[in-house]
């Protein structure tokens, strides 16, 4: 980073992504990234959080989320390699819309993908 202030932090802390269909969705991402959502139905909310260690996410469904592929896109991690990740995502019914590619040298690599719910997604990883 080039311009220093001394107030760098990391700015995600949790996020959600919003679905329509909550077992598609959950299906879709398990798939993708090869892990297990653990499942917290609330009545009114049904959340899906994936294992983490830092920065939080979770699938969620109700009348407040609204999937779209307009507004913030968020980066999840996929590291080592994005490339692992993004060749799961057409055979689970998503769909890559940027292949990977270098951001630069020093920024790692990035691709973009429509989500099994219509959400724009992206992926980031150092190699």
């Amino acid at each position: 980073m080039e311009h220093q202030s001394g107030k760098e932090k990391s700015w995600t802390h949790w996020f959600e992504i919003p679905v329509s269909k909550f077992d598609r969705a959950k299906k879709f991402y398990e798939t993708i990234f090869e892990t297990e959502i653990f499942v917290n139905d609330l009545g009114s909310l049904k959340m899906g959080i994936f294992p983490y260690k830092e920065t939080g996410c979770a699938i969620c469904q109700n009348e407040f989320y609204q999937p779209g592929q307009h507004g913030t896109l968020v980066y999840m991690n996929a590291n080592p390699d994005l490339l692992i990740v993004q060749n799961h995502i057409e055979p689970a019914r998503g769909k890559v819309l940027f292949q990977k590619k270098q951001i630069s040298p020093e920024h790692g690599h990035m691709c973009v993908f429509m989500d099994s719910e219509g959400n724009r997604m992206a992926l980031h990883s150092t190699t």
